[in-house]
């Protein structure tokens, strides 16, 4: 709860902000060894640029410190980074109609030096998108080493083998939630993960993404 009133969250459009997102990606990833050197200093593809694609970053002391994009997938648009590696996800009879895909998920290797829990602070961000939009399933693609977490405590379970992923030297296996059935368990164990209201600044405007996303019929509504 300290880290979360020292920090803010950002929903980027602007070209000049991504480009500062598509730089600390590139520091992290390259920390890790996973992608090759390149001249500009930047990581990008073609996914940035998807009209059902949102890009969420965390800022602290003025300095973007995490990021992640998320992907909305429905029937209206069927198209995301994990879906290109796993595309059998679609016919998977125990998979929603709607899904989130996050990608990129990346915490400066500075900020990690300085202990801060940014990881978790990062992962409130598809938490909450997946109640703003009302989404059925939540997908996590991460490498092997990474899915201890989210199956022991946000609900995941093991969907895909590692498979070799566009752009990354090591390859990333597939997690999946049911987001409904575990909700009420992840805000249990971790509050911080919804609404904050003695944070105001930890509030999230995602935006509506009217004509590229359809919601699923009403559940439990989102409670801003």
């Amino acid at each position: 709860m300290k880290a979360l009133e020292q920090c803010r969250y950002l929903v980027l459009s602007d070209d000049d902000d991504l480009d500062e997102v598509y730089r600390l990606r590139y520091a992290c990833y390259r920390a890790e060894q996973s992608i090759p050197a390149n001249q500009r200093g930047i990581m990008w593809d073609p996914h940035d640029a998807s009209p059902n694609c949102v890009h969420v970053a965390v800022e602290m002391d003025g300095k973007l410190v995490s990021a992640v994009r998320l992907h909305l997938v429905s029937s209206l648009m069927k198209r995301s980074p994990t879906l290109e590696v796993f595309p059998e996800l679609l016919d998977s009879p125990e998979i929603g109609r709607t899904l989130l895909d996050p990608t990129r998920f990346v915490v400066h290797p500075e900020a990690r030096k300085m202990r801060l829990p940014l990881h978790l602070l990062t992962l409130r961000i598809p938490f909450l998108a997946t109640m703003f939009y009302d989404v059925e399933t939540a997908l996590a693609p991460v490498r092997a080493e990474h899915s201890a977490f989210y199956l022991r405590y946000l609900g995941y379970e093991n969907w895909a083998a590692p498979r070799p992923y566009p752009g990354l030297n090591k390859p990333v296996a597939l997690l999946t939630a049911e987001v409904r059935k575990h909700r009420d368990a992840v805000l249990a164990r971790y509050p911080f993960f919804g609404h904050v209201e003695s944070v105001p600044q930890s509030e999230i405007g995602f935006p509506d993404l009217k004509g590229v996303y359809a919601a699923p019929e009403p559940s439990v509504p989102y409670v801003a």
